[in-house]
């Protein structure tokens, strides 16, 4: 039997020898940055080596009883902590720990390198650097959240001092952390009316929040309460009078947010530009800091919502130095500035009763004949025998025409479906806390698959028969099929059940979702910059096209240049990428369903009849199900989980969406094949 892992009844005890030391170490005189390596040694033992969450409190008392058992270690201490807080600004720490200065992916990313890769000075006089190389562990967060108030309080005690500046005078009590919290939210004050009154979001308020500009009195608002509690210290007003201040004070931080808020209402028709998103998550942030140094001023009892904010501090240097954090941020911003664009785009993929049903069946045969003649071209171009490079640029040349025309002539091809229906989907789980919201989801899950399947299916039956008609025109015309005997051998082996087809099939599946991706983004960036309007309306375009020309043209762009991205970027990405995976030795592939199925085809009418006994074609047979579903199911995954994160469902929400289309599939498997009935 493997041995079990024992713990200890109780935290461990700390070192009597290893604290003496430190304690004995301690110099007030010593300079700046031996301060700063001293405190470090000492949160690195109070951290300890087992689990800080257990044992960090019990050494936080025991650093308490050991100064407070000698009266010369308690003065020396009151004077080290004296020398350090006057040799670092905390005001900076209190108030824009946490926030960045910019939206810039790459500068943040090499700096969090930076911190990663690259040793930190402890010689430095900004508290938010020394803070960080303090308490550089996970586990800060929790176990400064775990302390207990009896040791909070002794904290207080041990290192409150008197503050220094001009509030002295107005309250003598007041202390060196009191007046560092006003001062810090004095700052953060001034970053939230900065943004509001920044052009980017001002323009694009509403016009209710606009006109009562609760910015404009945000900075008088948090004077009047600073006076009233400095008078209360000095038993100048009582504490209703400060009690009403902070009322409204806090009444005009929430007006604020609003008014922010207000702007994701002109983003989502507008276009959404992913610094403006970043500044309004800043405000956002910035309101809830002064929230929280206002509970460390005034809240009951103030050491606790100390010690919290301490430790919100703790888990926020995480989030500094982590990569992943930043991928994470970055992506939701992203997921943010996409989502709503494809979900509009995507509305149009989704048939909800019998007669768009039909319709969609006849768009997806559409798709599936045009898909035949790329087959043809695609084999035109193979056979001019090009480098892999040039082959791969107009392979994808051959794709993009091709999907582009499909696009126009209002055809359907079935896995361009799920990347662009994923988000208008999502859009639906806005608000899902009531059933029927969640039951309305469910239903239109149900009306998606209906309609990946005839795509599917309208694709894959009609352009089989359509490459085997068009390789039998072409050697009737020309004496020769559309391939020949070795290419057609090639076909199969490429496409057969027994090799790697289902990989490259789910990697197609990604290149679907990425050009879905870059289909939302270049619409929202058409939209955010009014390019509809200024084809429309701007002279030297009028001039030149005329008023009515104009005016069709900015309406064609607006309708089309989601898809017009969409359709280019994957023609590209399905023959350029294999090339250059190529050249990397990587070896990765592309298995879209409805090419696959009409170069089967070809292989098909190239051999003849005699094929239906080759084993070879009923193994390329099977793959073709099993490739539609990974190009559908994977590209869909990675939209909706875009479009989940852009409309931030929780886990628990996530939970329950699973939970409720399974039980759709339980009780009417059905449904997701064949609709009902027409719905009025």
């Amino acid at each position: 039997m493997a041995p079990t892992a024992s713990r200890p009844a109780s935290p461990q005890p700390p070192r009597p020898d290893t604290l003496a030391a430190l304690l004995k170490a301690m110099n007030p005189d010593a300079d700046a940055v031996h301060r700063h390596l001293w405190l470090i040694a000492l949160f690195d033992w109070i951290r300890g080596l087992g689990p800080a969450t257990e044992y960090a409190p019990a050494r936080v008392a025991a650093l308490l009883d050991a100064v407070e058992a000698s009266p010369e270690t308690t003065v020396r201490l009151q004077v080290w902590w004296r020398t350090l807080i006057d040799s670092v600004d905390g005001t900076t720490l209190l108030s824009d720990y946490g926030f960045a200065s910019r939206n810039a992916f790459v500068t943040e990313l090499i700096e969090r390198l930076h911190y990663k890769l690259l040793p930190t000075s402890p010689e430095t006089s900004d508290a938010s650097e020394l803070f960080a190389l303090v308490l550089p562990s996970e586990s800060d967060a929790q176990w400064l959240a775990a302390l207990p108030g009896p040791t909070l309080e002794r904290l207080v005690r041990l290192l409150s001092a008197p503050a220094s500046g001009a509030d002295v005078s107005t309250a003598p009590a007041l202390t060196y952390w009191q007046n560092t919290v006003l001062e810090a939210i004095t700052f953060c004050t001034a970053q939230v009316r900065a943004a509001g009154f920044s052009p980017e979001i001002r323009l694009r308020m509403s016009t209710p929040a606009l006109e009562t500009s609760p910015f404009h009195t945000l900075a008088s608002d948090f004077d009047a309460v600073r006076d009233a509690w400095l008078a209360q210290q000095a038993g100048q007003e009582t504490p209703d009078d400060v009690a009403r201040a902070v009322q409204h004070f806090r009444a005009q931080l929430d007006a604020c947010r609003l008014a922010a808020a207000s702007v994701y209402t002109h983003l989502d028709a507008h276009g959404i530009s992913v610094d403006l998103v970043f500044r309004l998550r800043q405000l956002r942030e910035r309101v809830l800091r002064i929230r929280a140094l206002l509970d460390c001023l005034l809240g009951e009892p103030a050491h606790l919502h100390t010690a919290q904010l301490f430790s919100h501090l703790a888990s926020v240097s995480q989030d500094q130095r982590s990569v992943l954090a930043l991928f994470s941020n970055s992506t939701s911003l992203l997921a943010a500035k996409v989502a709503e664009r494809s979900s509009e785009t995507g509305e149009h993929y989704i048939t909800r009763t019998r007669s768009e049903y039909r319709t969609m069946l006849g768009q997806a045969a559409g798709g599936g004949a045009l898909t035949a003649v790329t087959t043809f071209l695609k084999f035109a171009v193979m056979a001019l025998g090009l480098s892999a490079f040039w082959y791969g640029f107009w392979s994808g040349v051959v794709y993009a025409a091709s999907f582009v025309v499909i696009q126009l002539l209002h055809f359907t091809l079935a896995t361009k479906q799920p990347a662009m229906t994923a988000p208008a989907m999502a859009a639906k789980l806005k608000d899902f806390s009531d059933a029927s919201a969640l039951k309305d989801f469910v239903d239109e899950v149900t009306h998606l698959v209906r309609s990946q399947v005839a795509a599917v299916l309208g694709n894959v039956a009609v352009v089989f028969p359509a490459a085997v008609l068009l390789s039998v025109v072409i050697h009737l015309l020309s004496g020769r099929p559309m391939i020949d005997a070795k290419e057609a051998a090639y076909v199969f082996h490429s496409l057969t059940l027994l090799g790697p087809s289902l990989l490259f099939a789910a990697f197609t599946g990604v290149l679907l979702f990425a050009s879905s991706i870059l289909a939302g983004w270049t619409e929202n960036w058409f939209v955010l910059h009014r390019l509809d309007s200024a084809i429309r309306y701007n002279p030297a375009v009028t001039r030149r096209l005329g008023t009515a020309r104009a005016d069709r043209w900015a309406h064609f762009m607006r309708h089309n240049i989601s898809g017009f991205a969409s359709n280019i970027s994957l023609g590209f990405m399905l023959g350029l990428l294999p090339a250059i995976f190529g050249f990397l030795g990587l070896g990765l592939e592309v298995r879209h369903v409805t090419l696959s199925a009409g170069q089967l085809g070809a292989a098909c009418a190239s051999l003849g009849w005699e094929v239906l006994r080759s084993p070879a074609l009923w193994w390329a047979m099977a793959s073709v199900p099993f490739i539609g579903a990974l190009n559908l199911g994977v590209s869909f995954y990675l939209a909706f989980n875009v479009a989940l994160r852009a409309h931030s469902v929780s886990g628990l929400g996530r939970v329950r969406i699973r939970r409720a289309v399974l039980e759709r599939l339980r009780q009417e498997p059905m449904s997701f094949f064949w609709p009902a009935r027409d719905e009025p």
